[in-house]
């Protein structure tokens, strides 16, 4: 067994997340059901799974690597998307990189970006492995805390945060885990201040695809700093098929930057990974190049899932409150009471047998609250109601 001062003080400095530990728990308990780890229950697309088939068949360069950057027919996909998603134009030569999912983007920005002390503003609550990057790069995280009554972008508090060693802003929009969409007045807002301060806006857009409308149904794309042509060399734009496309088992995301900041971005990606597996790639590809039907029916079916939820949680209005999730597939339900949020999770994974992640692992702002996802199919989302609508009477 190694002695603990042979380890590194970066992997020291790092935890798991709790989105991965709860799960290992309920695992102990047995018979549990989830309201936790993010993963939608969609299968991979059938017309996705058939193009990997037919290129496993015919296409003999889907075994090797492919370019480090990715498959060319796959960057000038997104590059394509971008532009008409976002108006964000970019090379897909040299101003796309396809990544080991998102995750792998991100992290690649923290190391390029972070040097030992540095600071990076996280609007808090925010996503747990935002912060786990910013201190394996050796930096620090400065956590910002939202607007309560609605989880909105403070702009002014982060104004106040910032300082000679800030060197980022991570933008989650549409957020985990709270559910927010950020007002695009903020957004433009924050993009100002980077532009005045100097720092770089890492613009988190995994869930994009999943707006909800005033009356809950799909709504539009939120605003991207990527979008501002003044804001070219201070936007990372990092996204991921995981979500959009049932594809998280398969690891594939990218990163666009104008080209200065890709070429040290590749350096990263090249120690760290080489290139994204391609097969995996020749799924992206379909993904974006086949029918976009089934990402329609998984917003419909989100939309469903997310007024389960809500009508759940009113429900139970004695015991928790929340705010309407605007995107993504989570909320942050407060619950009455005191207890620190990782022993309510676990008390009830252990009574209710419910899945749930405690607050306080994203961010300071989110003890008191539990993280809700309603990603899973609708039967167990009853379930996990009920069992939690059972548990909080016998509460009160």
């Amino acid at each position: 067994m190694a002695s603990i001062h042979k380890i590194s003080r970066r992997v020291q400095n790092i935890r798991i997340s709790a989105t991965k530990l709860m799960p290992m728990l309920a695992a102990r308990v047995g018979g549990c059901v989830s309201l936790g780890q993010g993963v939608p229950s969609f299968a991979t697309p059938p017309h996705i799974a058939e193009a990997v088939c037919r290129a496993l068949r015919d296409e003999p360069s889907i075994g090797k690597y492919s370019l480090q950057p990715g498959l060319p027919a796959l960057r000038e996909a997104i590059a394509s998307r971008l532009e008409q998603d976002k108006g964000f134009v970019v090379d897909p030569d040299t101003e796309v990189g396809v990544t080991v999912g998102a995750m792998e983007a991100l992290l690649m920005a923290m190391l390029t970006i972070v040097d030992r002390g540095d600071e990076v503003i996280i609007p808090s609550p925010g996503y747990a492995s935002h912060a786990e990057q910013v201190l394996m790069a050796e930096g620090m995280p400065v956590y910002v805390p939202l607007r309560a009554h609605d989880w909105g972008l403070d702009v002014a508090a982060i104004r106040a945060a910032v300082t000679d060693r800030t060197r980022a802003v991570i933008l989650c929009n549409p957020g985990n885990p709270t559910g927010t969409v950020y007002d695009e007045a903020d957004v433009r807002a924050l993009c100002a201040l980077a532009l005045e301060r100097d720092f770089v806006i890492i613009s988190d857009e995994t869930y994009d695809f999943m707006v909800f409308d005033a009356a809950g149904n799909p709504g539009p794309m939120p605003f991207s700093p990527a979008s501002l042509p003044e804001m070219r060399n201070h936007v990372l734009c990092i996204n991921s098929f995981s979500k959009k496309y049932a594809l998280t088992g398969w690891r594939v995301g990218y990163v666009a930057a104008d080209k200065t900041w890709m070429d040290e971005l590749l350096k990263v990606h090249d120690a760290a990974a080489i290139c994204a597996p391609t097969v995996s790639q020749f799924a992206a590809l379909a993904a974006l190049n086949g029918p976009q039907d089934c990402v329609a029916a998984m917003q419909q079916a989100l939309a469903a899932r997310r007024a389960l939820t809500c009508s759940a949680l009113d429900g139970m209005n004695g015991y928790f409150s929340y705010v309407a999730p605007r995107g993504a597939f989570y909320v942050m339900a407060r619950y009455s009471g005191s207890i620190p949020s990782p022993e309510m999770a676990r008390r009830i994974l252990e009574e209710a047998r419910v899945i749930t992640i405690p607050g306080a692992s994203f961010g300071p702002e989110g003890e008191g609250h539990l993280r809700l996802s309603f990603g899973g199919d609708e039967q167990e989302l009853a379930e996990c109601f009920r069992r939690l609508a059972a548990w909080a009477e016998g509460e009160r």
